[in-house]
């Protein structure tokens, strides 16, 4: 397998004690990086800021979501319908430094700069954590705290990005929780209902992720196994069907955020960007032959964000 070759790294956010959780995407001419600005990395208040820039380079400060109530948390980009652009993030309400219930709440962009209100969407305990748009349908995992310590992941669906439906629960054992799933479009024709493909994390036994596939309508799943331990798991099909995840991994008990080729079985780590310590929870856009990875890291003291730009 090809080794990644890493063009650049920066850092281009340090202005709060904690800022993490990112994500990335390209809209409109527009690069957006969205991330939680808090105290510390949780049980406190935290603000989900997002940036937009130009060319990649020089980053500004256009939206600021914030609640006296709530922690908002690892903030997600999803295409909308009709070629908006939707912004999903967990709220966890904070009492006397303790987490009290959650849910997800959404806000909708036209240009990439100016936002609607917040709408809840899901269910109360719901964390949908990761959105993709397939077929004219919204697709995303979410875990829910049925009941303290037991955890279970869901897939929904929805047209609109607001009312969702239940199309399976993911029988995934070990405490699961963060997950991305995307929708594989490879070779075949148009008319073809795509694979999906989710990259799941896990707590509980051995803790290592786990690789799910299934075929429309997405309601049976196959699983296998990896040999790693994720933390914000994110993929991306490439042009030529490649797939390239990137994560936070353990390398003994240090860890750090790695470019990993990625089956329907197993990550290959094959780069590993500056970062340490408290660290990843990558964005991932590919644009024009080279992959942009958003991801934070406190390898240089504060939890900061970096942008990495890697040739895969």
């Amino acid at each position: 397998m090809k080794k990644p070759e890493i063009l650049s790294t920066s850092m281009i956010w340090n202005g709060a004690p904690h800022c993490a959780f990112t994500d990335l995407t390209r809209y409109r001419g527009l690069w957006l990086c969205a991330f939680r600005e808090g105290k510390r990395h949780a049980l406190c208040r935290g603000k989900v800021r997002v940036l937009s820039s130009r060319d990649g380079i020089a980053w500004e400060s256009t939206a600021l979501f914030s609640s006296r109530r709530f922690d908002f948390r690892d903030p997600k980009f999803a295409p909308g319908p009709g070629g908006t652009l939707d912004i999903f993030m967990g709220a966890t309400e904070i009492r006397e430094g303790k987490s009290e219930g959650r849910h997800t709440e959404a806000r909708r962009s036209v240009d990439g700069k100016t936002w609607t209100a917040a709408v809840t969407v899901g269910v109360e305990g719901d964390w949908l954590w990761q959105v993709e748009r397939s077929g004219g349908m919204s697709y995303g995992v979410t875990y829910r705290l049925p009941e303290r310590r037991r955890w279970t992941v869901h897939l929904l669906e929805s047209q609109s990005g607001r009312s969702w439906a239940e199309r399976a629960e993911l029988a995934v054992p070990g405490l699961p929780n963060e997950a991305t799933v995307r929708f594989l479009r490879g070779k075949s024709s148009a008319c073809a209902k795509p694979r999906a493909i989710a990259l799941v994390r896990r707590e509980e036994g051995n803790g290592f992720a786990w690789i799910g596939t299934s075929e429309f309508p997405y309601g049976s799943w196959k699983w296998k196994e990896t040999a790693e331990r994720v933390g914000g798991p994110n993929f991306i099909e490439l042009p030529d069907g490649r797939l390239v995840a990137a994560t936070r991994l353990w390398r003994g008990d240090k860890p750090t955020v790695a470019v990993c080729a990625m089956t329907r079985s197993k990550l290959v780590p094959l780069a590993f960007l500056p970062s340490g310590d408290d660290c990843g929870y990558p964005g991932m856009v590919f644009h024009r032959g080279v992959l942009w990875i958003s991801y934070y890291s406190s390898h240089e003291g504060s939890a900061r964000i970096y942008l990495a730009r890697v040739r895969p």
